[in-house]
């Protein structure tokens, strides 16, 4: 089972999600909270595997609450739930160390695929989410560097289309190259640049201009 914790300012909103989650087979609700404060009581007295963290709350809001999360509790992640999908939000979610990121259009089965990614430790992001990635990193002048943490000049590569959000297959297509291949570039660049999964490795490429 996977254990969630429901984070949402909203009173309606987040006992939506608790209703919403109840119904699935391989997810159970440990707590909710109002705000981020909530959560870090919540998560102390309940351990969990995701939280489902909206961003602007009262008190302590969500990406002030993801960082304390991914600080003091490495083996619960945290995804994003949340109205907003402008640049600002995204980038202080992903710094903070959100491993996730859904706007609150997603739909149940969305979300359910999401928790269950998220949970096994792959990133997952909204289609929206994606879209304004690839375009602030599009329109964003950048200067060739000498390729960080002893990565080859491919593998910089590779990281780049990450951050961009390209999938193994795009990715794979873009280059020219076999899915094998790009899976070998990846787990080599996560290896060199000490990084466990893509919303890592995302907040790497961003920090390092890529």
């Amino acid at each position: 089972m996977i254990k969630v914790i429901v984070v949402d300012d909203q009173q309606v909103v987040r006992e939506g999600l608790v209703a919403l989650l109840d119904l699935l087979d391989d997810v159970t609700v440990v707590g909710s909270a109002a705000d981020g404060r909530q959560a870090l009581d919540v998560l102390r007295a309940n351990s969990a595997d995701v939280v489902l963290m909206d961003l602007r709350m009262p008190e302590l809001d969500g990406v002030a609450a993801t960082k304390m999360i991914t600080r003091d509790h490495p083996g619960t992640a945290v995804l994003v739930l949340t109205t907003y999908a402008d640049d600002s939000s995204i980038a202080d979610a992903l710094r903070a160390g959100a491993r996730g990121y859904l706007t609150k259009d997603a739909g149940r089965a969305q979300i359910a695929m999401a928790l269950r990614s998220t949970a096994a430790g792959q990133s997952i992001f909204d289609p929206k989410v994606s879209e304004r990635l690839v375009a602030a990193l599009d329109g964003r002048p950048r200067t060739r560097q000498e390729p960080p943490d002893g990565l080859t000049a491919r593998e910089t590569e590779v990281l780049g289309l990450i951050t961009r959000g390209l999938t193994n297959p795009e990715i794979a297509a873009e280059l020219f190259i076999s899915e094998a291949t790009v899976k070998t570039h990846i787990n080599n660049v996560f290896a060199k640049i000490g990084v466990r999964h893509r919303a890592e490795a995302v907040r790497y490429g961003l920090g390092h201009d890529l």
